[in-house]
C-alpha cells in the first residue's frame, strides 16, 4: 500500500522539492491549507507522514491520526505541535534546526552592531541636518564590549564565533552545557544572573517553554546594565515586550534589536513601536534566497528517513 504524505499547510511558491524527494521515493503526497485542528483531522487522519508549518497539531489532532508515523515541523521551533501528545501516542515529532543558522546569526549580529554603533539615531540626527562627528551617545570599542549568549545551539554557537572574529568579549549562559564544552569555544561560561548583570549585548537563543518564557520581564530587566543592548532572534515569547517597551522609555534599557515577537505581526499600537534606540524587523531573521528551498528539501528528507526505516537526524519528542 503506499504512504501518504500530508502538507498540512505552508507558505511557499510552490513544492516541487517536496515532490521531488517523496514522490521520487514512491510516496503519495497530498497538499491543504489547514488552519484549524478539524481541518487538519479531516486531511490527515489517515496519514503515514505530516509535514506542518503553521497548523495547529493539537492533542485533539494527535488522537484522531491513525497511522501517523512522524510530524515534521518546517523550521526550527514546535510551539504549534502537542509534543507531550506525541509522546502519549508513540508519534516521533521532527525539525529542521540547520536550515538558516547562517542567515539568523548574520542578522543578530547586524542588529547588534547597528544599535552598538548607534547607526539609527546618527542617521535620523543627519536627516534633521545636524551634523556630527561624535555619535549621539557612549559607543565601547568591542574590544572592552561583552557579547552574552543566552543558550548555546547551533544559531548561538554561530553568532558567538561572528562577534569573536569581530573583536567582542564573548560569553554564554546555558546551564544544559558544560564547562569543558564553553571551554573548547573559548567563551566564558555565565550564570543567568551574571548574564544579565555583566553583558553590554544579550542575545536570546532559547526554546520557548514554561521555563524560559517571559525569561525577560520587568524583575531580570532591573538587573541588566542601563547601557545594555537586547537582541531576540529566536522566540518572542522570550520576552514580556510591553515591560521591555516600558523599560526602554523609561531609559532603563540602552537598545532592543527584535526579530520576533509575543504576538505576530506586531500590534499596529503596541508601544514598542515608538520606544527608542530600537530596530524591529519582522521575523526575517531566517530568510536568504537559499533558506527556504533548503527548508523544504531538509523537511521532506526527515521525513523519507523514517519512512524508509532509517532513524530521524533531528527527533525532538
Amino acid at each position: 500500500m503506499q504512504k501518504t504524505v500530508v502538507i498540512t499547510d505552508h507558505g511557499f511558491s510552490d513544492i516541487d522539492h517536496e515532490k521531488a524527494v517523496l514522490e521520487g521515493a514512491g510516496y503519495r503526497l497530498v497538499e491543504a491549507k489547514c488552519t484549524t485542528e478539524d481541518e487538519v483531522i479531516a486531511v490527515a487522519g489517515n496519514a503515514d507522514a505530516l509535514l506542518v508549518q503553521w497548523a495547529p497539531v493539537t492533542r485533539k489532532v494527535i488522537e484522531k491520526l491513525t497511522r501517523c508515523q512522524v510530524i515534521v515541523r518546517y523550521g526550527i521551533g514546535v510551539d504549534n505541535i502537542d509534543l507531550n501528545a506525541a509522546r502519549d501516542h508513540g508519534i516521533p515529532v521532527a525539525n529542521v534546526p540547520d536550515y538558516c543558522i547562517e542567515e539568523v546569526a548574520t542578522h543578530t549580529l547586524a542588529l547588534a552592531l547597528a544599535l552598538q554603533r548607534r547607526l539609527l539615531s546618527t542617521d535620523g540626527r543627519l536627516r534633521e541636518n545636524t551634523w556630527k562627528i561624535i555619535p549621539p551617545g557612549p559607543v565601547k570599542p568591542v574590544s572592552e564590549t561583552m557579547f552574552t549568549v543566552l543558550g548555546l545551539g547551533r544559531i548561538a554557537v554561530s553568532v558567538i564565533r561572528k562577534a569573536k572574529a569581530l573583536g567582542f568579549v564573548v560569553a554564554a549562559s546555558d546551564p544544559y552545557v558544560d564547562q569543558a564544552t564553553m571551554e573548547q569555544l573559548q567563551v566564558k561560561k555565565l550564570s543567568f544572573e551574571e548574564a544579565l548583570a555583566h553583558s553590554d549585548i544579550l542575545s536570546l537563543h532559547l526554546p520557548l517553554t514554561d521555563e524560559t518564557r517571559h525569561c525577560i520581564r520587568r524583575e531580570t530587566i532591573a538587573q541588566v546594565k542601563a547601557s545594555a543592548i537586547l537582541v531576540n532572534t529566536s522566540r518572542g515569547g522570550l520576552i514580556n515586550t510591553n515591560e521591555l517597551a516600558a523599560a526602554l522609555i523609561a531609559g532603563e534599557v540602552g537598545g532592543a534589536g527584535l526579530d520576533v515577537f509575543e504576538k505576530e505581526p506586531l500590534e499596529t499600537d503596541h508601544p514598542l513601536r515608538s520606544a527608542p534606540n530600537t530596530i524591529l524587523t519582522s521575523h526575517t531573521a531566517w530568510y536568504s534566497e537559499r533558506s527556504i528551498p533548503l527548508l523544504q528539501k531538509l523537511a521532506a528528507e526527515e521525513v523519507a528517513r523514517i519512512l524508509g526505516g532509517a532513524p530521524l537526524k533531528n527527533r525532538i519528542a
